[in-house]
C-alpha cells in the first residue's frame, strides 16, 4: 500500500524532529557519563515520569494487547495488568532508596550492597549479560514487531522489511549516542504525545464506522465474555457467528496476581526496581521527584494508555473473525490499513515510530551504561589513569557513544534469530522466575548475600530447563516450579554462606539508611526504630492499587456506557486517593531527603 505525499512529508518531518532535539542537547551529554546516562542528575518528576511510559511503550504493544483481547477478551489484559503490584511497590519502597544510593545504575549497586569477589563476579556477569544478551533479545523482539506492522500494512516482504528497521535504527542509535539521556528524554516526551494521539484517532475511527456502530454497535456484536475485566475462569463464551473461548486458568490466573509480579525479572516492571525504571529514578532532582516519576507512571501506564487499544482490538474481534488466534494481533494493523485516511496513515506511521524510536533510544542508552559503567570502566579501566579526570570523562562518553552502534549491531542480528514473540516472552519471564524476592530483599535484609543473589540469577535457568524439556511442563506449572526451586536454592546457599563483611554492610546502611531487617547496623549507628512508617508504607502501596485498578476499571465503564458502575469505580478511586494522600502525610516520605 503506497503512502501518499502528505503521509511522506508527516514522517520526513518527524525524522527531522527527533534528529534535531538529539543535535540539541549534545553538549548537555558531553560533561561526564554522569550526564551521559543520567541526565546530571536534574529530571523534574514529569519528565523522568513521562519518558519511563514512552519507553514501555513499543511497536509491539498495542499489537500485544489486541492479541490478548481477541484471545481472551479484557480480562486477556491481566497478563500485565498484575505487574501494578510490583509497580506500586517500587514506588513506595524503592525509588527514594535508588535515588539515595547514587550509584551510576542497577549492576553497580552489587558492588556498593555486596563485597568481594563474588560481587565483583557478579557485576561484571550481569553487565553484560543484561547489558549486551538481554537488551540485544529485547531489542529484537520490538523490532520483529515492527517488521510485522510493515509487512501487513505495506505488503513490504519479510526480509526488505529489515531493512527498512535496520534504517529506523541506525537513525535512533545516532541521537541516542550524540545526546545521551536527555536527548532520549525529551525526544520520549514528544514521542509519546505522537504516539498516544495517533492510538487515539485510530480507535475513535474504526469505533465510528459503519462496520461497528459506535459502542453500542460493537457491543451487540462481541462475544459473550468479552468485556469481563475479571476472567471467566473455566467457562466457555460463544457469540454470533464468532466462536472463542474467554478463558485462563485458575492456575494461570493464580500466577499472574498472586506470584508473578513479585518472582519474576521483565524489563519495565522489574521487582524492586531496575533496567531503565531504575535508571530514570536515578535521573531524578532529588528523592521527591523520584516518587513522584514512578507513581506518575504506574497510572499512566495502566490508566491513560490500555483503553485506546482495547477498543481496537475489541474491534477486530468483529472485524477479522477469520483470524487465528496467533494471527489476533494483526487485526490492529488491519483496523490501520483499511480506516485511515491520507494524512492520518502517515500520522498513525510515525506514531508507531515514535513508540518504537522511544524504545530502542532508551534500551540502546541503558544497556550501554552497564558495558561502559560495569564493565569497560571497572574491569577494563579499573586501573590508574594519567589522564585528567575531564579528559577521562571525554574518552568514556566517546567510547559509550561507539558502543550504542556496536549494541545495535547486535541487536538487529538478534533480530533475525528471533521467531516468536511469545516464546521471548515466556523465555524472560520464567528464566528471571525466583530471581524477584532477591532483588526485594537485598535492600530490606542484611542476610542477604552475593551469593544468594548469584544462585538466584543462575537456578531459574536450571529449573525452566528441567521442566520444559525433561517433565515437558507448561505454563504455569513450569513457572510454580520454577519459582519454588530457586526460593528453596538461594535461601538455602544464603544460610550456608556467610553473610557480607561488616563494614561493607554498615557503609550501605549510613548511605541509603533502609527499613526492614537491619537491627544490628541500626544499633551501630543509633537510628531510631520507625517500624510504624515500615507499616505506612505498605497502607500507601495498596491504598495506590486500589485507586490505581479503580481508575483503570472506571474509565472502561465509562467508555462501555455503563455509567453506574463507572461511578462507583470513580468514587473507589477518589477515597482511595484522599487516604494514600494522608498515609504520604504521615510517613513523611517526601520530606526526608
Amino acid at each position: 500500500m503506497a503512502l501518499e505525499s502528505i503521509d511522506w512529508i508527516i514522517l520526513i518531518l518527524y525524522m527531522i524532529l527527533s534528529l534535531s532535539i538529539g543535535l540539541y542537547y549534545k553538549s548537555r551529554a558531553g560533561k561526564s557519563i554522569s550526564d551521559y546516562f543520567l541526565g546530571g542528575r536534574n529530571f523534574p518528576w514529569w519528565l523522568a515520569g513521562i519518558s519511563m511510559v514512552a519507553t514501555t511503550f513499543a511497536a509491539d504493544t498495542p499489537l500485544a494487547v489486541t492479541e490478548l483481547v481477541g484471545q481472551n477478551g479484557i480480562a486477556g489484559n491481566w497478563l500485565w495488568w498484575n505487574f501494578l503490584f510490583g509497580g506500586m511497590l517500587t514506588t513506595f519502597f524503592f525509588a527514594r532508596l535508588w535515588r539515595r544510593s547514587e550509584v551510576l545504575t542497577e549492576v553497580e549497586l552489587i558492588e556498593f550492597r555486596y563485597g568481594g569477589k563474588a560481587a565483583a563476579f557478579l557485576r561484571g556477569f550481569k553487565a553484560i549479560y543484561l547489558g549486551l544478551f538481554m537488551n540485544a533479545i529485547i531489542i529484537g523482539w520490538v523490532n520483529v514487531a515492527l517488521i510485522a506492522l510493515l509487512r501487513v500494512f505495506f505488503g513490504i516482504p519479510e526480509d526488505q522489511a529489515l531493512y527498512y528497521v535496520a534504517a529506523a535504527m541506525i537513525i535512533t542509535s545516532f541521537y541516542a549516542a550524540v545526546s545521551g539521556l536527555w536527548g532520549v528524554a525529551i525526544t520520549d516526551v514528544v514521542q509519546f504525545i505522537i504516539a498516544m494521539t495517533g492510538c487515539i484517532v485510530l480507535a475513535v475511527l474504526v469505533l465510528a464506522s459503519e462496520k461497528i456502530g459506535g459502542i453500542s454497535g460493537l457491543k451487540s456484536q462481541l462475544p459473550e465474555g468479552s468485556l469481563n475485566f475479571f476472567p471467566n475462569i473455566g467457562g466457555v463464551s460463544e457469540g454470533g457467528s464468532i466462536v472463542k473461548t474467554l478463558t485462563i486458568s485458575a492456575g494461570t490466573f493464580i500466577a499472574y496476581i498472586s506470584v508473578q509480579w513479585w518472582a519474576s525479572w521483565y524489563p519495565g516492571a522489574e521487582p524492586g526496581g531496575g533496567g531503565y525504571i531504575a535508571q530514570r529514578m536515578m535521573s531524578a532532582k532529588n528523592e521527591k521527584h523520584s516518587i513522584f516519576a514512578t507513581l506518575f507512571f504506574q497510572i499512566a501506564h495502566y490508566c491513560i494508555r490500555p483503553w485506546p487499544w482495547i477498543i481496537v482490538g475489541l474491534c477486530a474481534l468483529v472485524l477479522y473473525p477469520e483470524l487465528s488466534p496467533a494471527d489476533k494481533k494483526l487485526g490492529y494493523v488491519m483496523a490501520m490499513k483499511d480506516f485511515l485516511p491520507a494524512g492520518l496513515k502517515g500520522l498513525l506511521l510515525v506514531a508507531f515510530l515514535a513508540a518504537y524510536m522511544s524504545t530502542i533510544s532508551t534500551q540502546l542508552n541503558w544497556g550501554t551504561s552497564y558495558l561502559i559503567n560495569d564493565f569497560y570502566k571497572r574491569f577494563i579501566k579499573s586501573g590508574k589513569s594519567r589522564k585528567s579526570e575531564e579528559e577521562e570523562q571525554k574518552h568514556l562518553i566517546s567510547r559509550s557513544r561507539i558502543m550504542t552502534f556496536f549494541s545495535m549491531a547486535i541487536a538487529l542480528y538478534a533480530t533475525t534469530q528471533i521467531t516468536s514473540i511469545s516464546g521471548v516472552w515466556s523465555f524472560i519471564i520464567e528464566c528471571g522466575a525466583g530471581l524477584g524476592l532477591v532483588l526485594i530483599l537485598r535492600w530490606y535484609w542484611w542476610r542477604i548475600n552475593a551469593w544468594s543473589e548469584i544462585t538466584a540469577t543462575i537456578a531459574p535457568f536450571i529449573a525452566y530447563s528441567v521442566s520444559r524439556y525433561w517433565l515437558d511442563l507448561e505454563f504455569p506449572d513450569s513457572f510454580f516450579l520454577t519459582v519454588g526451586f530457586t526460593t528453596l536454592a538461594w535461601l538455602t546457599v544464603t544460610f550456608l554462606t556467610k553473610p557480607e563483611k561488616e563494614e561493607v554492610l554498615l557503609r550501605f546502611y549510613e548511605k541509603v539508611k533502609p527499613e526492614g531487617w537491619w537491627k544490628p547496623f541500626r544499633i551501630m549507628t543509633g537510628s531510631p526504630v520507625d517500624s510504624q512508617r515500615l507499616y505506612g508504607l505498605v497502607f500507601c502501596w495498596l491504598s495506590a492499587i486500589v485507586m490505581t485498578y479503580s481508575i483503570l476499571f472506571g474509565t472502561g465503564k465509562l467508555i462501555f456506557q455503563e455509567y453506574m458502575y463507572a461511578t462507583g469505580y470513580y468514587c473507589i478511586a477518589i477515597v482511595s486517593g484522599l487516604l494514600l494522600r494522608k498515609l504520604v502525610l504521615k510517613t513523611r516520605i517526601l520530606s526526608l531527603q
